[in-house]
């Protein structure tokens, strides 16, 4: 029996659009997992050696639970030197203890800020926060000023994104009503390859991040000189007379969504923004520099797609603590079996001998969907990583072709062609009959559905081009109509009353990542007719269930290693004889 071919290419298609399905989140996942370890060996090889000359050492300038003065202008300008402006300073703390938890060392503020014209206009707005001993002020300028007692730091808080191309997706029947369909807000478009002619320049929109949370790191470590552990240098702000360090700075960002941003433009007439300033441990802020450094890391390699970031800390924001910690002990388990299936899976082909009660035609459907499926994910620009997935998936199914049937090479005209000829074992018997008489009625309601959906995308979608509409409805239909071509086995084994022949441990595997991906379909939010595609493989494995119980195993027919039963009594007894012979010998 050949994989089904909803199992095989649905899995790829979700992974292809990216929409929040199981296969993203499996290999967020393992990222998370990747993240875990990566940390415990950091932690362990660049920790910081304590040196023995205690003098050669960098420490905090500040001491624990030391009273601040804190100082939150709004400019738009990067540099800031206006500390007299009362319009640009929009909030003013003071005595917040440092590094000290607590309800009174965490502030916060709600504000409404009404943008300039020039904001309006992809213009940029800075955020300038001052900390500084009590009672010293931030002016260099004032005589009171201190260098040693004052640190800042300046972050954007207006971030500009590409905006969708116009013109990359449109209705290929001309229907001017599309010209008014919205465009997502925010779509990432690679930029390093220059203004294509077709789609023009780059339109760049400015957006509004509308919390801003300042975090002062509790830190009090003693870093040698020079060899300040390399997670650590960049964030670290020494002092250069006495080679000691402020407290860091750190604009915490990384609980702060995409679709949490507002799109700045000229009807928007005020802002809202919410401001927190608290203490936060070594620990945590380490933690969250990795994460993201590692979510850079996936995304410069191909294994994670822009947006699949913003998905996974969604999950931890609004996921329940105790089923989010399930689904990612049952994911592992979704690889292992994954990978179970997929070995059985070739072991089964490699050693499969006679093709009868198998299905061949199912055999060559999974490999046109896997190539469906591959096709589409390179037109979409999908990841190498995923792509490259789907290639050796393709290369396999065609050697799964290879198995169930005869391959053979046609130089008889001026180019050589491939010919497919049937394998005796699946002629010679009534599975031939039996496949073509199902795959006939079944092609016509799948060409009908294929019809019916391609018409729908052709008339409300937009596509690149004809070619990619045609991708599009093919892969729509293998990803909602392909389990359909699991039925012909289900035909077979009804005539034949039998189900001896059939690969069940590989079946199993694949039905134990079906349990897995029906739970996925309830943690992972997706519309409610994808929840319900979920469950239709359930209902197949059921039948061929049913089917094992109805039909006892047939011991003359020969099983998946071209076996059958009484062959093996045959041996065994043959066997026995040789023993008892040899006993008696001696």
């Amino acid at each position: 029996m050949a994989p089904p071919a909803a199992a095989a290419a649905e899995g790829q298609v979700q992974r292809g659009q990216q929409q929040g399905g199981g296969g993203g989140f499996g290999q967020s996942i393992t990222g998370i997992i990747r993240i875990a370890v990566f940390w415990y060996f950091a932690s362990k090889f660049f920790s910081p050696k304590k040196p023995s000359d205690p003098t050669q050492l960098s420490t905090n300038l500040f001491q624990k639970a030391e009273p601040l003065d804190m100082w939150l202008y709004l400019s738009e300008r990067e540099k800031f030197n206006e500390f007299s402006s009362e319009r640009e300073l929009v909030w003013h703390e003071t005595n917040i203890p440092y590094a000290l938890w607590g309800p009174e060392s965490t502030r916060s503020l709600s504000m409404k800020y009404y943008p300039s014209e020039a904001l309006k206009h992809n213009g940029s707005l800075y955020a300038h926060v001052f900390f500084a001993r009590s009672g010293y002020p931030p002016d260099p300028s004032d005589p009171e000023y201190q260098p040693l007692a004052v640190f800042g730091k300046t972050h954007s808080i207006v971030t500009h994104l590409p905006k969708s191309k116009a013109g990359k997706k449109r209705s290929l029947l001309g229907d001017s009503k599309d010209s008014d369909e919205k465009e997502p807000l925010i779509e990432v478009v690679d930029d390093t390859q220059g203004d294509s002619e077709d789609n023009g320049p780059v339109e760049w929109v400015s957006y509004w991040k509308p919390n801003i949370t300042i975090n002062l790191v509790d830190d009090f470590t003693g870093y040698p000189h020079n060899a300040v552990p390399p997670n650590v240098a960049p964030y670290l702000n020494l002092e250069p007379s006495t080679g000691n360090y402020f407290p860091t700075i750190f604009f915490n960002e990384f609980w702060l969504l995409r679709d949490k941003m507002i799109a700045i433009n000229e009807t928007v007439k005020e802002l809202a923004l919410n401001l927190e300033v608290g203490p936060i441990s070594m620990t945590k802020w380490q933690l969250f520099l990795q994460i993201d450094q590692s979510f850079q890391i996936h995304r410069s390699y191909g294994s994670m797609l822009e947006g699949e970031a913003d998905e996974l800390k969604r999950v931890f924001l609004e996921g329940n603590p105790y089923l989010l910690g399930i689904t990612m002990v049952v994911s592992l388990l979704h690889s292992v079996f994954d990978f179970l299936a997929f070995k059985n899976d070739i072991q089964f082909w490699n050693k499969n001998k006679s093709m009868e009660g198998l299905s061949a035609k199912s055999v060559i459907v999974s490999f046109i969907c896997q190539l469906i499926v591959f096709l589409y994910l390179l037109d979409n620009e999908t990841s190498w990583m995923i792509l490259a997935s789907s290639g050796i998936g393709c290369c396999i199914e065609f050697w799964k072709i290879g198995k169930a049937m005869h391959i053979e090479i046609d130089r008889t005209g001026r180019i050589p062609m491939l010919r497919f000829r049937d394998r005796e074992s699946y002629a010679g018997n009534k599975t031939k009959e039996y496949d073509d008489m199902a795959m006939k009625y079944l092609s016509y309601v799948l060409f009908f559905l294929v019809a019916c959906s391609s018409v729908y995308s052709l008339k409300y979608e937009r596509h690149k081009s004809w070619y990619s509409w045609i991708l599009s409805s093919l892969t729509s239909c293998v990803y909602m109509f392909g389990f359909i071509m699991m039925c012909p086995q289900l035909f077979i084994n009804y005539k034949l009353k039998s189900v001896a022949h059939l690969p069940w441990r590989q079946m199993t595997y694949k039905f134990l990542n079906t349990i897995i991906d029906d739970l996925f379909a309830f943690v992972i939010k997706m519309p409610v007719l994808h929840r319900l595609s979920v469950f239709r493989d359930d209902v197949i494995f059921l039948i061929y269930v049913y089917q094992r119980w109805k039909y006892p195993v047939d011991k003359k027919r020969v099983n998946e290693f071209g076996f059958s039963g009484d062959d093996e009594v045959t041996e065994g007894a043959v066997d026995t004889a040789v023993k008892e012979e040899e006993k008696k010998t001696n």
